[in-house]
């Protein structure tokens, strides 16, 4: 018997103190069918200008993608975002990628840093400053990268990740962003309209 407690206190400890922020899975506040928040509020964009979600929508609606500069998962996954922007352009979808990472603002997800890394990218769609990470905290967007699509109507249809392997993308089977996208534009159920989606926690302030 005590060496059954001994073994529950070791476990309970392990769980305890394995950090479980740097790549943590949430839910987000937002769910299917919810309206896009903050659609009119102005943030600031990499190149210098500033734009609202609603300006970049288009057609047939707006990506919002949660991101940063250097979390790994992201950083894995840049050919994707990449193909991703490219699809969602010729889907005449909008797209906007926001920086929420507000307690970094000062070091690697700075202004600066992040106009450096929009340019290194070739970013096509505005890379967005979320002051005090305002939108993440609406969106309940916790960690890079996360995406959320959203029809012309403004109402949520698919939140989560871009593929089923964010770990290896190139291994990747699923594309989901590819395929809701698909969906969305022919006018047809998206299924899964949430997926669970591996990252970097966003780094708010305290």
């Amino acid at each position: 018997m005590k060496s059954m407690f001994l073994g529950l206190a070791t476990l309970l400890a392990l769980v305890v103190s394995t950090p479980s922020i740097t790549f943590a899975q949430y839910e987000s506040k937002l769910v299917p069918g919810n309206q896009l928040p903050s659609a009119e509020v102005s943030m600031l964009n990499a190149n210098g200008a500033s734009t609202t979600l609603k300006a970049a929508s288009k057609e047939n609606g707006l990506l919002v993608m949660f991101s940063c500069n250097t979390c790994p998962f992201v950083i894995k996954n840049e050919a994707t975002t990449k193909k991703t922007i490219e699809f969602a352009t010729a889907h005449k979808v909008g797209m906007v990628i926001i920086n929420s990472n507000q307690a970094k603002r000062n070091d690697e997800d700075s202004y600066q840093a992040m106009k450096k890394y929009a340019k290194e990218q070739g970013y096509t769609v505005p890379y967005l400053v979320d002051d005090a990470s305002k939108l993440a905290d609406q969106f309940g967007a916790n960690h890079t990268p996360e995406i959320f699509l959203f029809n012309n109507k403004g109402m949520l249809v698919y939140k989560g990740a871009m593929n089923d392997n964010p770990s290896s993308p190139e291994s990747a089977k699923k594309v989901y962003i590819e395929d809701a996208i698909n969906a969305l534009v022919a006018g047809k159920e998206i299924d899964p309209k949430t997926t669970k989606s591996i990252g970097c926690s966003i780094k708010r302030k305290a």
